[in-house]
């Protein structure tokens, strides 16, 4: 018998926050999708639609692998302190604030403190 188990493909859905919505983008195949939606639920199940209808891509084949802008990171997982992410990230907490609310937007190094910040609270 066997036993073989097959791993669902993962799918990157980026998240970012609209002025009242939700939205998501995600790249396939050299196309770009892009919904609105205004929950995480919503969005992904209008990605997976369209996904089916573009590339008639079985649902159940793949798994998203959700990453946020910080505006929608910070709302979603609001009991982290920006303070606390700010001071292990050695970044100005006013500056991550203004990062959190879309006002500024981080260097690729500026992103990759707090990515790594954030990565290790996690573990």
């Amino acid at each position: 018998m066997n036993t073989k188990t097959t791993e669902n493909k993962v799918i990157k859905l980026i998240v970012e926050t609209g002025e009242s919505s939700l939205w998501g983008r995600v790249h396939y195949e050299d196309n770009l999708i892009i919904d609105e939606a205004s929950s995480i639920e919503e969005l992904q199940s209008k990605m997976r639609t369209l996904l089916l209808d573009f590339h008639d891509l079985d649902p159940k084949s793949y798994d998203f692998r959700i990453e946020y802008d910080l505006t929608v990171f910070f709302e979603r997982f609001n009991f982290l302190k920006i303070t606390k992410v700010a001071e292990l990230s050695e970044i100005n907490g006013s500056l991550l604030r203004q990062y959190a609310t879309g006002k500024k937007h981080p260097s690729a190094k500026q992103a990759a403190k707090i990515e790594s910040v954030i990565k290790e609270l996690a573990n």
